[in-house]
């Protein structure tokens, strides 16, 4: 029998013309795949992508900082090197702005400065720009003006392929009705897939044995003991 984790079939192609060979496109990241792949026919001169964390945000944005040989900066560091980076190239993607952003109107001017000289500017944020404490009211409202592009999170044919995936990266052969299993039984986000699939990684590798729905039953029970998994911890 084969131990590779491909017998459960998923209608969700790999995003082909992104060079992505493990990023998976459902609708809850179809508008997020849509932004990256229009450039450069955007029909603004910058975009914000936001996502949760885990979601998938960063991985799309560095693809489009490699397409468009785009400068990156933290948004808590944007200050004149910016600036200088964006007169040099006029692409560049400014990440995080959730998490501070260094020099309100620094940022300003480089908005301005991607309009004039028809550049681009993408900008991620795990919030969108009207949820955000800007003080400038001229940065506050061309940031809530700008084309929003968020990722959702995952349906639960997009969550159960990012857990074949995780499971596959550890060399975890799991059958699709354990997958199934997980998938309506965690929280819906790329974080919890992770963490479900270290925390049973662990416990399969501590008990010696393969990773079974009783196994995946267990974890679940342990991780979160007020739920109901339905099953017997025990293997038969």
């Amino acid at each position: 029998m084969s131990t590779e984790p491909r017998q459960l079939v998923l209608e969700l192609p790999l995003a082909r013309a992104l060079d992505i060979d493990n990023f998976f496109v459902s609708q809850s990241n179809r508008a997020a795949v849509e932004l990256i792949e229009r450039w450069p026919d955007w029909p603004h001169w910058a975009g914000v992508l936001v996502g949760p964390e885990g979601s998938g945000k960063s991985h799309l944005a560095h693809v489009w900082q490699e397409r468009a040989a785009a400068h990156a900066c933290q948004g808590s560091a944007l200050g004149e090197t910016a600036v200088a980076a964006f007169d040099e190239r006029p692409t560049m993607l400014i990440e995080d702005i959730d998490r501070g952003i260094g020099d309100e109107r620094i940022f300003f001017h480089l908005l301005n400065l991607a309009r004039e000289r028809k550049g681009s500017i993408l900008v991620t944020s795990r919030q969108a720009p009207g949820e955000l404490s800007v003080t400038l009211p001229d940065l506050r409202s061309r940031l809530r003006a700008l084309p929003l592009a968020c990722i959702a999170p995952p349906d639960e044919a997009l969550l159960k392929a990012v857990l074949i995936k995780l499971f596959a990266d550890r060399q975890l052969a799991i059958e699709p009705h354990v997958v199934s299993y997980i998938a309506l039984r965690i929280e819906r986000s790329m974080a919890a897939a992770n963490a479900i699939v270290e925390q049973i990684d662990r416990r399969a590798l501590a008990m010696q044995r393969s990773v079974t729905r009783a196994l995946a039953a267990a974890v679940l029970h342990d991780t979160t003991p007020e739920s109901d998994t339905g099953d017997e911890v025990e293997d038969n």
